[in-house]
């Protein structure tokens, strides 16, 4: 059996929409056919997790079946511990999403340097983008990487050293407003500029919208709405946002993994 792909999302900085995107992308996976591992790294907040046990009560109280990642939290913050969740997971998937704290972790730090997938969400602002550039205070233009730049500069590094792959990272420009504004384009191209320089892909992610606050007591995806018949007008191009990001991702299925293993 092939490796499963390991798609990491991580950023130290909390707010930015990680767990609930890292939720959207696993289910997404699962309904296109995958066999998904969710692995929670934040035993405290457990975000995840809460979100996937809220799917599986809903599936129950519904006494229907939606698309369902296998998942679990580490409580056991080890190498050995990290190690021994991945490969109970491994054993029955060919891809693995994992949702790292937003905060300094050194677990999260050794899933980054697993990753084939890198995901770094961020809000469209500023303050966001300091995790991983600084911009001079009156043109905008990126000065210098940030610390977290050159973290998974290094994780990327390490990583090619020890298995001969690299690592796709993908920023994901995560609670975009609807609405054209100098701030959106400054940090857009602040943003390429620093994607040029550090070697990363910019995707859309997931938009401002109040659905997704109101999924999660439910455990639902938008790519669920339909077919429990609830679907409206702004839910069908939140939907499309979101099959938009899937495809930007670009995970391969798992003929393709097969064929690289």
């Amino acid at each position: 059996m092939a490796q499963p792909h390991f798609i990491v999302f991580a950023n130290e900085k909390g707010g930015t929409g990680k767990s609930t995107t890292a939720v959207h992308t696993a289910i997404a996976l699962a309904a296109s056919g995958h066999s998904v591992g969710a692995l929670d790294l934040d035993s405290r907040q457990r975000t995840m997790t809460r979100y996937l046990e809220n799917r599986d009560a809903t599936m129950r109280r519904l006494e229907t079946e939606l698309p369902q990642a296998a998942y679990e939290v580490l409580e056991d913050h080890s190498d050995t511990g990290f190690a021994a969740a991945v490969d109970r997971l491994s054993a029955n998937s060919d891809v693995i999403v994992v949702d790292t704290p937003g905060r300094d972790d050194e677990i999260a730090k050794a899933a980054i340097l697993r990753a084939d997938t890198l995901v770094t969400p961020m809000n469209d602002s500023f303050v966001d983008l300091d995790l991983i550039g600084q911009v001079h205070p009156e043109n905008y233009k990126i000065t210098k990487p940030s610390f977290y730049a050159e973290l998974i500069w290094n994780s990327r590094t390490n990583r090619a050293k020890l298995t001969g792959k690299s690592v796709d990272w993908v920023v994901l420009r995560n609670r975009l407003q609807h609405v054209e504004s100098h701030n959106l384009k400054r940090v857009g191209a602040a943003l390429d500029e620093l994607a040029r320089r550090v070697g990363f892909r910019v995707i859309p992610g997931l938009g401002e919208r109040v659905i997704y606050r109101e999924l999660f007591p439910k455990g639902l995806t938008l790519l669920d709405l339909q077919q429990l018949g609830e679907v409206g007008i702004a839910h069908i191009a939140a939907r499309q946002e979101l099959r938009e990001m899937i495809a930007g991702l670009g995970i391969p299925s798992e003929e393709e993994q097969a064929k690289v293993a």
